[in-house]
């Protein structure tokens, strides 16, 4: 995958890939360049006027882009379960677990979860069950794809703890959601190992340091100007662009030689900058045991059950 760009990704034409987070930034981008190579995509966005935004923008870059956007606010299960039900598609080949919040002062979602837990993780946990049906109808070359973070390193889940409610930390409440989307890859890649059959593929993969308003939201919403004007000025002199940023996901979602439970990345000796390759990860999101019981959590909280792979 040596020097691999979004030049690089295969025919799409036929399939149709659903991006959550997709009016700005990595999933803006995302869903631009599946479309761009002929994937029919559903934005899955908070904001219905900014998700019409969003397509109609990628409609002006990618002529013919055959796009749309629904309502999807992670952090609200009932969101996420209206975003399944409605959904339109024949077909699914893709889901890009893309949406996600960091290092936000101490907030809940609307079913009482710690906002990044919650968001990053339970919200695209419950999101993926509810779709799995029509993922595995879909058939070879149908992916899962959860983006997660190179700051998963900072923390493991904590399985006593999972909403932090012995002391809110930001940084480490999202390093533990990353770590969160990391184990779920990894026990969804499991899960589908076992499933005769299933030719299903569940992947991850993480920006590097990419610039997007997703450093500089926790300064706007509690009015820390200096703290945001930091932020901006480390997006604008010394991370890579957004297109840059989302090829490893888009190499995960589109790769020919994508493999189960696979993490790509920039390389970490170009300081989390460059063209995407198998990423290092935490021992910790290989944990087996760590897996299973985050599984069982998150089945428990968020009331959906991944039935078609019930062992």
């Amino acid at each position: 995958m040596k020097g691999w760009t979004a030049s690089d990704i295969p025919d799409q034409t036929g399939r149709t890939a659903v991006v959550t987070g997709a009016n700005s930034g990595l999933g803006f981008v995302t869903a631009r360049e599946l479309a761009r190579h002929g994937a029919r995509v559903v934005l899955g966005c908070r904001s219905e006027k900014r998700g019409a935004g969003a397509a109609e923008r990628i409609r002006a870059q990618a002529p013919g882009a055959r796009v749309e956007a629904a309502p999807l606010d992670l952090a609200d299960l009932t969101s996420v379960r209206a975003f399944a039900a409605e959904y339109k598609g024949d077909r699914l080949d893709l889901l890009i677990n893309n949406a996600g919040v960091m290092a936000l002062p101490h907030r809940r979602t609307a079913d009482g979860f710690e906002m990044q837990f919650g968001v990053n993780h339970l919200g695209h946990f419950a999101l993926t069950g509810l779709l799995l049906p029509k993922l595995l109808e879909a058939g070879p070359g149908a992916r899962v794809v959860t983006v997660s973070s190179f700051m998963h390193m900072l923390g493991t889940v904590d399985p006593r703890d999972l909403n932090m409610e012995r002391g809110y930390r930001r940084w480490v409440a999202y390093a533990r959601s990353k770590s969160a989307n990391l184990l779920f890859t990894h026990e969804l890649a499991h899960r589908l190992r076992a499933a005769a059959g299933v030719r299903l593929v569940a992947a991850a993969a993480h920006p590097g340091y990419a610039a997007t308003n997703l450093m500089s939201a926790a300064p706007k919403m509690e009015g820390h100007r200096a703290k945001e004007r930091f932020m901006e000025i480390g997006n604008r002199y010394f991370a890579q662009s957004p297109e840059q940023g989302t090829l490893p996901a888009l190499y995960a979602a589109t790769g020919p030689d994508v493999r189960q439970d696979d993490f790509f990345g920039p390389p970490l000796q170009g300081l989390l900058r460059g063209s995407p390759i198998r990423s290092a990860r935490a021992r910790w999101t290989l944990n087996d045991t760590a897996g299973r019981g985050l599984w069982a959590a998150s089945e428990r909280l968020t009331g959906v059950r991944y039935e078609a792979l019930a062992n």
